[in-house]
């Protein structure tokens, strides 16, 4: 499908428009930080939502309250006040990949962070690039991961100087920086602007890119993703990640 500049721009305007709505919340993973109303609450809820965000929705939903269950819907004040012997109630939680010992880890690492170096929206702003934030992520998962830690734990935090797209990163950050006005985006963090995100590029926003020809690249990688921020770049220097709503609607609920 190939439509000219400003046609696309139209179709994906109406598309964002369609899906970065109050009722998209009912279906997607971003429900569960807006549970709660305090900043850190949403950072530690979104952040942990987002590190499990793969495979099917329904069970990330599911197993996302289940961590927000094991933090006793307090997710800042565990952080910040859990005893070692408190993290014992995180045995048998799994999502994929991502262990009682995972979860252990990012809620130690997540207190050194507040503690040490001001809280999550601090580390990010503070490796931003102009036009960025990719630095930012690499930057933060050294800082997380300063502490000991298992080395398993590491894969959970995506790095994308190493070429990943770093998907559910891109996506907790379009939670915290963007303000859409709508209710959806939480636009809580002052200190980065949205025009320095970058798209969540996974399965679905990518084939719909690529079939639109904002894409060439076949993986979904950190080129690809470099590769996509400039198409979009050009379609809304300062906004480009809004249209994240059109390619993952596009692909998920029309499967364009």
């Amino acid at each position: 499908m190939k439509l000219k500049k400003s046609e696309l721009k139209d179709f994906l305007d109406e598309k964002v428009n369609l899906y970065n709505h109050p009722k998209f919340i009912e279906s997607d993973p971003i429900q569960i930080p807006h549970l709660f109303s305090k900043k850190e609450d949403i950072e530690i809820a979104g952040f942990l939502t987002a590190t499990i965000a793969w495979g099917n929705r329904k069970s990330i939903i599911k197993n996302a309250h289940q961590m927000m269950d094991l933090l006793d819907h307090s997710p800042f004040d565990f952080v910040m006040q859990h005893q070692a012997s408190d993290l014992e109630r995180f045995e048998g939680f799994v999502h994929r990949t991502f262990n009682s010992d995972d979860f252990k880890q990012f809620v130690t690492s997540l207190r050194y962070v507040y503690q040490q170096h001001q809280g999550l929206e601090a580390v990010f702003a503070k490796y931003a690039e102009q036009a960025s934030l990719q630095q930012s992520i690499h930057q933060f998962k050294n800082v997380f991961f300063e502490l000991p830690h298992l080395e398993r734990t590491k894969k959970h935090v995506s790095d994308p100087l190493k070429n990943s797209a770093a998907k559910r990163i891109n996506m907790f950050l379009r939670w915290m920086v963007r303000n859409d006005n709508n209710g959806v985006d939480f636009g809580i963090w002052e200190s980065v602007s949205s025009s320095q995100l970058s798209c969540p590029l996974d399965v679905h926003s990518g084939n719909v890119a690529r079939k639109l020809g904002l894409l060439k690249r076949k993986q979904n990688d950190g080129k690809a993703l470099v590769e996509l921020d400039q198409a979009l770049r050009k379609l809304d220097p300062t906004d480009p990640v809004k249209y994240d709503f059109a390619l993952f609607g596009l692909g998920v609920f029309e499967g364009f």
